[in-house]
């Protein structure tokens, strides 16, 4: 069991810590407090080739392993939550989805661009009216002749007013016996007839990033546009979530480590009845506590990574890393604004928005009452993983750097 990470990981940690730390981390406090994005953000992500790092050369990536997305995650959530929501919209749910579920046509069409950071894209799932239940999506898209007609709303889209492409699951078959084997995933050009999309304000967290609602009425989709085949949306949909959820706990291990980085340093330099806080046993017991939860975090998601390159389903352990980080990244950042007092509770201190950011990422993506119901029905035996028909390709380093097309 070798825990060491390769040279070419190394590289990538390194190269979006630069990033994130040089360029965002200046400035990042100001676009929080005017609930802006930062304008250039998502075109310098795409010339780093951050946007594309887990897909293979050939279709316009990195060419790096799934592990390497896990820590390109967690540096990025370390500065700001926006940036690795990012990467949740557009490279897990759209791109990997893209990879995993899409035909060879599609991903010369759409994976291309999106890997080269030429476009944006974003997954749309969530209704005004449904969540948790998938199953119970209204949004609805019918066949006419060699396109579809699709119209419906969703809301707390990621990237909804900056993308260019959307991943979409809508219902096709209102006649299932099933409600889930109705629905059907396409993906849609935002600059299509009939699409409009605004964004949300107010929001508690993530006021950096982009989150906003589409709205569909009447929409051509070609049928080469739809990704999988008609009734796969709900299958093709849980993939998106796991890829999804992935990004998020590795994410979230990042606030875990930014929480106790601020935290130490203020402790050290704090004093209080003749000597630096963090001599005082109760400071020591909430450092100790985000180390430990840093490392259970970070394991957690390693395993995931190291998981999904070897080609093997991960949905259980996507769950435990998901609950596990989000939930300790929310209690890491409460305990650093214990550590810093009343300055904690001033934005002077980064703290209290990693304590904003770290709130969201218990509810979207599945929240924490549905990984537990996730993790419950593996423990009771009541769960498994059933064969897909697309699975996620393992990752192979010669082919990953390939500019050669595999024969299937």
């Amino acid at each position: 069991m070798d825990f060491s990470l390769s040279s070419q990981q190394l590289m990538t940690q390194k190269m979006v810590s630069n990033f994130a730390q040089k360029e965002v981390a200046p400035i990042i406090k100001e676009f929080d407090r005017k609930q802006e994005p930062i304008p250039w953000v998502l075109k310098r992500m795409g010339e780093l080739g951050i946007l594309g790092l887990p897909f293979p050369v050939r279709y316009g990536g990195g060419g790096m392993d799934y592990l390497s997305l896990g820590l390109a995650c967690e540096e990025l959530e370390a500065v700001d939550t926006h940036l690795r929501v990012v990467m949740s919209g557009h490279t897990g749910l759209c791109g990997m989805t893209l990879f995993q579920w899409g035909s060879e046509a599609q991903k010369q069409t759409f994976l291309v661009p999106l890997a080269k950071g030429e476009k944006i894209g974003c997954g749309a799932f969530t209704e005004p009216g449904t969540g948790s239940d998938l199953a119970a999506i209204r949004s609805a898209a019918r066949r006419e002749g060699d396109h579809y007609v699709l119209s419906g709303e969703k809301m707390w889209i990621s990237l909804a007013s900056k993308a260019d492409l959307v991943l979409i699951t809508v219902r096709t078959d209102s006649t299932a016996q099933k409600a889930a084997e109705g629905l059907s995933t396409f993906i849609v050009d935002l600059s299509s007839k009939g699409v409009t999309r605004g964004e949300l304000h107010g929001k508690l967290g993530v006021r950096a990033g982009a989150t906003g609602w589409l709205s569909f009425q009447d929409v051509e989709v070609p049928v080469e546009n739809r990704v999988g085949q008609e009734g796969e949306g709900f299958k093709i949909t849980m993939s998106a979530f796991d890829h999804g959820r992935y990004t998020v706990a590795s994410g979230a291990t990042g606030i875990i480590r930014a929480s106790l980085e601020a935290s130490v340093r203020y402790a050290k330099a704090r004093q209080t009845f003749g000597k630096p806080i963090a001599e005082h046993q109760l400071i020591q017991e909430k450092i100790a506590q985000m180390a430990q939860d840093y490392e259970i975090a970070r394991l957690l998601y390693y395993q995931v990574g190291w998981l999904k390159n070897q080609g093997k389903r991960a949905t259980r352990e996507t769950s435990v890393a998901k609950k596990f980080a989000t939930e300790a990244s929310f209690h890491a950042a409460a305990e650093a604004i214990q550590v810093h007092g009343a300055y904690g509770y001033s934005d002077e201190f980064d703290v209290e928005r990693y304590l904003r950011n770290a709130k969201g990422a218990m509810i979207y993506e599945g929240s924490s009452e549905i990984q537990l119901l996730i993790q419950a029905g593996y423990a009771l035996a009541e769960r498994a993983d059933k064969p897909l028909r697309c699975e996620l390709p393992a990752y192979d380093e010669a082919s990953w750097q390939s500019l050669i097309i595999a024969k299937t």
